[in-house]
């Protein structure tokens, strides 16, 4: 079973959040609203963030500047993962991962159908690393985002969950890319 061990140190993380809308402006960013409230509570840093359009190329191109700051761990999106026509942030997500956490999506889903049912169904959520960054395309709605915090990245982003975390494999993700 999941739990915190009280021995290890917290790690704070470095976290940008971007919100998805051809409507929204900051006075009305619920979403983004909650996620920066949850991961500055849980001890972490907002690192950025900002609003951009329904536009593929403009979130990935953001997506991929924000993978490039090495002042940045994580990526939270939220809005643009529905199926209308002008819901392309997971298009813009999966054109900058490296891989993709398929996993993220699933569990994701379990969490909204305890919540809303069937209607889970109409969600893309997704998550994925690309230059040893996570990346993750939540819902538009403040409960998705809270749902998807609390009972999934909350847990995942402290170096004191065990089993096991996104942040303890952090430094290993770009691996790759390193000479030896």
């Amino acid at each position: 079973m999941s739990r915190i061990d009280e021995i290890a140190e917290f790690i704070a993380i470095r976290i940008a959040v971007m919100t998805v809308s051809d409507t929204r402006d900051s006075t009305e960013d619920k979403s983004g609203d909650v996620l920066v409230a949850r991961l500055e509570a849980a001890g972490h840093t907002l690192a950025d963030r900002k609003i951009l359009r329904d536009e593929r190329g403009d979130i990935s191109e953001q997506l991929r500047a924000w993978c490039d700051d090495p002042q940045i761990d994580v990526v939270l999106t939220t809005g643009g993962t529905g199926l209308t026509g002008r819901d392309v942030t997971v298009e813009a997500h999966r054109d900058v991962y490296e891989k993709e956490i398929d996993a993220f999506g699933t569990v994701f889903t379990i969490v909204s159908m305890n919540k809303i049912g069937t209607s889970a169904v109409q969600s893309r959520a997704t998550g994925g690393v690309a230059n040893g960054t996570y990346l993750f395309a939540l819902p538009g709605s403040p409960g998705a985002c809270k749902d998807a915090w609390d009972e999934i990245l909350q847990k995942q982003l402290d170096y004191r969950h065990r089993p096991c975390n996104f942040v303890e494999i952090l430094p290993r993700l770009d691996e790759h890319q390193r000479r030896k």
